[in-house]
């Protein structure tokens, strides 16, 4: 299979098309481009048994493209582990040569990665690794824009996204902080939070992509 193809399979995962169907616009978000360049693969995936695809109603993986994209997506947020954990990378670098070392890396070498970091259940920004041997469950995470103010909450995970996640880090957050959001600016304005007890703002647009669950 093409990287091109490993890559829109990818896309289509990480924009919800395990369980339900993605967006075009969400995909091609995922991917950087513009969506009238999307329909064209979508239909070839289709065509090929990896995904359903209806034009206006998204595309979803079948098991065939599960299975095609399961083994690129554990590979890559492996690497993201390694480069962040030993390499002393941002998310934004691990995310950026992941990309690269996804399409290289062998079943083998993915399992004794692995191995070789004590099997790790999240990749550095949230996202639950997947297991060639099952499926990921779904989290019950919601949005940190949707959370009520004065409530606590721990973040469990962020979209991929380079600019996001630079923008992310610059603010100290990690994975597993706690935020308490204090209020909401006026006309979709920033967010004023306490992020691990620290008062920042952040963009509300960056706020719903950050997946959060209440504090227990």
């Amino acid at each position: 299979m093409t990287t091109n193809k490993e890559d829109y399979l990818k896309a289509i995962y990480h924009s919800g098309g395990l369980n339900e169907r993605a967006t075009t616009k969400a995909i091609a978000e995922q991917l950087g481009i513009a969506s009238a360049s999307v329909t064209e693969m979508l239909a070839r995936l289709a065509r090929e048994g990896l995904i359903l695809y209806e034009p206006y109603k998204g595309s979803q993986l079948t098991e065939k493209g599960l299975r095609a994209c399961i083994g690129i997506v554990r590979s890559h947020e492996l690497w993201e582990v390694f480069l962040v954990r030993y390499l002393d990378y941002s998310w934004s670098e691990a995310h950026e040569d992941a990309e690269f070392l996804e399409h290289a890396t062998t079943e083998r070498l993915a399992e004794r990665l692995d191995h070789f970091l004590q099997h790790p259940e999240v990749c550095p920004h949230g996202a639950v690794i997947p297991r060639l041997e099952s499926i990921p469950e779904e989290r019950k995470l919601s949005p940190l824009a949707f959370q009520p103010v004065g409530k606590t909450a721990v973040i469990r995970q962020v979209e991929e996204e380079k600019e996001l996640l630079d923008y992310l880090e610059g603010l100290g957050m990690k994975i597993g902080s706690h935020a308490t959001v204090l209020s909401f600016g006026a006309y979709d304005g920033p967010l004023e939070i306490l992020l691990d007890g620290h008062p920042v703002q952040i963009s509300r647009k960056a706020a719903e992509k950050i997946r959060v669950e209440p504090d227990a």
